[in-house]
């Protein structure tokens, strides 16, 4: 994955943020919105556009665009920064391979300790019942 690619391949479009903000905000569109087509990339190769789709199918939309945006700061160009940030961790989240697990067995040790511990919790509680008088 090239990051550098990748970034010249996202679309930005300026928005004018909600909320709290008084006048200014009526004005300036400081909201950013990042659009990514995943099927136009040439900066994935073939497998890592399968894998990212696999795990980020949920939060694509049906052209297989990736959408996301930022309004936490009220300069548009930390907006950008924030957007572009989030943006590279989501796509290496998805292209992460975990690893595989190894079956393992537990020791002998471990087993007879156990079986002990029941056995004497199970002796503990027989001893808790009124003894049989016959």
């Amino acid at each position: 994955m090239n990051k550098a690619k990748i970034v010249q391949e996202l679309q930005f479009k300026a928005v004018r943020s909600s909320g709290a903000g008084g006048q200014h905000v009526n004005k300036v569109s400081t909201k950013i919105e990042l659009y990514f087509d995943m099927t136009a990339s040439n900066a994935l190769s073939e497998s890592e556009k399968e894998q990212i789709l696999s795990k980020l199918g949920s939060r694509l939309t049906k052209e297989n665009m990736l959408l996301l945006q930022c309004d936490e700061s009220r300069s548009q160009h930390k907006n950008k920064e924030l957007v572009i940030k989030r943006f590279l961790e989501v796509i290496e989240n998805a292209l992460v391979i975990p690893k595989k697990r190894k079956k393992t067995r537990p020791s002998k040790a471990s087993v007879e300790k156990r079986l002990q511990s029941k056995k004497k919790a199970a002796q503990k509680k027989a001893n808790r019942n009124k003894p049989n008088l016959d």
